[in-house]
């Protein structure tokens, strides 16, 4: 009996104490939340870290002419608005880009880099700048053997599927999506945010099994009249 009445007693004991603990807790919240909260000003790049950042993009065989037609296309939104250092390293064949003193914003590096990416996956520049521009888009890429093994002519199919007649079908799926399509052998890339780019991969998965073009207009179009009709 005993050693029960004093379990008892220290329970009771433990239960008062962390009754007093969030007492104590809560009248320190009620005074925070009274306090103004302290704001502090966004760090730039150079405070962030000391030394200079590196990355290098590997350009593919077939990029280098592109990349020679339209490098002042790329030079100018990364040294100018970015403030980095790029160069073109022609023994590693690799596009290198780095931070300086004057280097900002501390994405800028990450943002540049998927902005080169873009361009040797083979989009526009007119489209992959808007990744330097805006923060909720993105690249997704796969291949067709990944939706569904296809060989010979099948292949072949699936592919004319997908882009249409002189690209109709492509240019139906950016147009209702918002957003880009790079059709580069049997690989696919699309650029925009992450909902438009699951509507889109939607749409040509479905062309990749097999479903007719114009079902897949339709579809596009009650997509593009939902979207319409939300903003």
């Amino acid at each position: 009996m005993s050693k029960s009445k004093s379990k008892s007693k220290q329970s009771s004991e433990d239960v008062v104490l962390e009754a007093e603990e969030v007492e104590t807790k809560t009248e320190e919240m009620q005074d925070a939340e009274g306090e103004a909260m302290p704001e502090f000003p966004a760090l730039k790049a150079k405070e962030i870290e000391s030394g200079a950042e590196y990355i290098s993009i590997p350009v593919p065989p077939h990029r280098y002419t592109p990349l020679k037609n339209s490098w002042m296309d790329i030079y100018k939104p990364i040294v100018e608005h970015m403030k980095l250092q790029i160069r073109f390293n022609p023994k590693k064949k690799v596009v290198e880009m780095r931070t300086s003193n004057l280097t900002e914003l501390p994405t800028a590096l990450t943002k540049s880099a998927d902005f080169v990416r873009a361009f040797m996956l083979g989009f526009e520049i007119r489209d992959a700048i808007a990744l330097l521009r805006l923060d909720d888009l993105y690249i997704d890429s796969f291949e067709i053997k990944d939706v569904k093994t296809l060989d010979g002519e099948h292949l072949s199919r699936a592919i004319g599927r997908i882009a249409g007649h002189a690209g109709k079908t492509k240019y139906t799926i950016e147009n209702a999506t918002k957003t880009r399509v790079v059709l580069a052998d049997t690989h696919i890339h699309i650029l925009g945010s992450y909902q438009n780019i699951n509507l889109a991969k939607t749409a040509v998965v479905k062309l990749i099994m097999g479903s007719p073009p114009g079902k897949v207009y339709t579809q596009m179009r009650n997509v593009a009249n939902r979207m319409k009709e939300r903003f």
